[in-house]
């Protein structure tokens, strides 16, 4: 059902989602871009509007059909559509906004259990946008695209970190960057030509991923980001721990991830309940040094919050610190500029690691790329 929403954004955004449902391939890019286009056309000029859409929205000849065919569809149903904003109540009017949701929420969200009740779209801007959202204020209605934001930023990120180059002298892959360097001193003319052919990233990585009660909205998101990046980068080893840890590898292979997610849900021990982080990072030492080498880098996602022996996590660290590549502890709670990492946990950790990042929105997802 087409929603009249009470924003042009709000409304953009919507058909942009409407555009993806039917099989274009439209992405946070593309919606970004179509609200600043808008903010050079008049409005009233339908023609414009149309066109400014066309122009951002269509990437290819193909799409040009339809598009025409579903922007009019679009527009024409919106039109008739009921406003989901209620204005008739003054009473419903000074209500405020409903918070993010919970873990259950969420999970029924990912199970398909749609609300019955329509909740208003949280406020879209160009400056502060989905991506930039902190995942725990996340509006019900706006889980299907960050789920999305995610799947398209991991599988982008796992490509092109399959996709490393190197120089050759053998006639590969023009590098166009690299003659052009080459022959500056010649006054820019093409005496020698440059090549690159791919090369073979060796990294392997191993994630332990904590899903405590204080970690389980943002593993549920960070989960999914392992899943669409394991799909195109294979050489990925995923835990998950509370009070023991658990492999998920498998589990997050060949399967749709809802239904990966209930099982996990149903079958880990202590899912949302206590964490003893040392306790998990020595089983792990304990059972499965042997995936780690030179070549891997060990990525912990936890707040650091443990009820466990910090000894048991600073030794278990070393341990495992002495075979990886590097170790990066990436924390939720970072992402406030006020946070302190003052808890006891984190403290031990922190002498240990190679590198420390907020992990608490989409927009800290990228910075993953640097070290992949």
């Amino acid at each position: 059902m087409i929603t009249r929403r009470t924003t042009l954004s709000h409304n953009i955004v919507a058909f942009c989602r409407f555009l993806r449902e039917n099989g274009m391939a439209i992405g946070p890019d593309e919606e970004s871009t179509a609200l600043q286009a808008l903010g050079q056309v008049d409005l009233a000029d339908r023609d414009a509007f149309w066109l400014a859409l066309r122009t951002v929205l269509c990437r290819r000849v193909q799409d040009l059909e339809p598009f025409d065919r579903l922007f009019r569809q679009y527009w024409k149903e919106l039109e008739k559509a009921v406003d989901s904003k209620i204005k008739d109540d003054p009473k419903k009017q000074r209500q405020k906004p409903k918070p993010g949701p919970d873990f259950n929420q969420l999970k029924s969200w990912l199970y398909g259990n749609k609300p019955s009740e329509e909740t208003e779209l949280t406020t879209y801007s160009v400056q502060e946008n989905l991506s930039q959202k902190d995942f725990s204020v996340i509006a019900a209605d706006d889980l299907a695209e960050v789920m999305q934001r995610i799947r398209e930023l991991s599988l982008t990120m796992a490509r092109r970190a399959n996709r490393r180059y190197r120089k050759t002298s053998a006639a590969r892959q023009f590098d166009l960057p690299q003659t052009l360097r080459k022959n500056l001193r010649r006054g820019g003319e093409l005496l020698e030509v440059a090549y690159r052919r791919p090369r073979k990233n060796h990294l392997n990585v191993v994630i332990l991923a904590d899903v405590s009660q204080s970690m389980d909205l943002y593993s549920t998101f960070l989960i999914q980001f392992l899943y669409a990046f394991q799909t195109v980068y294979r050489r990925i080893e995923t835990f998950v721990f509370s009070t023991s840890l658990h492999r998920i590898t498998p589990a997050l292979r060949n399967r749709p991830f809802a239904e990966a997610l209930s099982e996990l849900s149903d079958s880990v021990s202590g899912w949302g309940g206590g964490t003893r982080i040392g306790a998990s990072l020595q089983q792990f030492a304990d059972e499965y040094l042997n995936l780690v080498d030179r070549h891997t880098l060990v990525i912990i996602l936890s707040d650091g919050w443990d009820t466990g022996d910090v000894d048991v996590l600073t030794e278990s660290l070393t341990r495992i610190k002495q075979k990886a590549r590097k170790i990066v502890w990436l924390n939720p709670l970072a992402g406030n500029p006020s946070f302190q990492p003052n808890v006891a946990g984190m403290q031990a950790a922190l002498p240990l690691l190679d590198g420390f990042a907020p992990v608490h929105n989409v927009e800290s997802l990228r910075a993953l790329d640097a070290w992949l």
